[in-house]
């Protein structure tokens, strides 16, 4: 069962995953998307890694910067019974686009590339049959950003994140640290 939890910056989301999976699952492989391409964001790294471990829950983490479907296709074909009781959790996935943003900067077909990456990552979360939570950030909820690339980024992270929520069976907004469940809420058309 996949969940799926999104919030702005700083909103606790991050956190708010790593409880639920500690509540649920007695250990986990954390999927780190980001890499550490200054000191501000090694620091950052460092920080998330150190409290990961203060934390008490027995994480093993990779770091997949690029190849996320194929890391969850790995997983899912591993088919052991050990997975069915040991959470994965994604963070996270604006990270992700934004490294494939950068990877595919001098392609042509860029836009046709990036798509292609968002339906195979959408497809593995919808195969995934064991424990997964993803992390996500909510980008489109700010001012319009000035520049045409900014603005292209943060149109397909809102994509993005409905082409995963959808096939998540819970989506949580973190808001100032408080966890929404949005799909017990969630309009429903059945009811018109």
């Amino acid at each position: 069962m996949a969940i799926f939890v999104t919030g702005g910056a700083r909103s606790g989301k991050s956190h708010f995953a790593e409880q639920l999976a500690a509540k649920k699952y007695s250990s986990g492989i954390y999927i780190a998307t980001s890499e550490a391409l200054d000191d501000e964001m090694s620091e950052r790294i460092q920080k998330h890694q150190a409290d990961r471990l203060r934390s008490g829950f027995l994480w093993e983490t990779i770091e997949v910067p690029l190849q996320l479907s194929n890391t969850l296709q790995q997983l899912r074909a591993s088919s052991s019974d050990e997975m069915q009781h040991r959470v994965v959790l994604v963070d996270c996935l604006t990270l992700w686009l934004s490294n494939w943003f950068f990877a595919l900067e001098a392609e042509e077909r860029r836009e046709e590339l990036l798509q292609l990456e968002i339906q195979k990552l959408a497809e593995e979360v919808k195969l995934y049959p064991y424990p997964l939570i993803i992390v996500s950030n909510e980008v489109g909820d700010g001012i319009v950003p000035m520049d045409a690339l900014s603005r292209k980024y943060r149109d397909e992270a809102g994509r993005l994140n409905q082409a995963i929520a959808h096939h998540c069976k819970q989506a949580f907004l973190v808001t100032a640290g408080i966890p929404v469940d949005l799909k017990r809420i969630a309009f429903q058309w059945e009811e018109l």
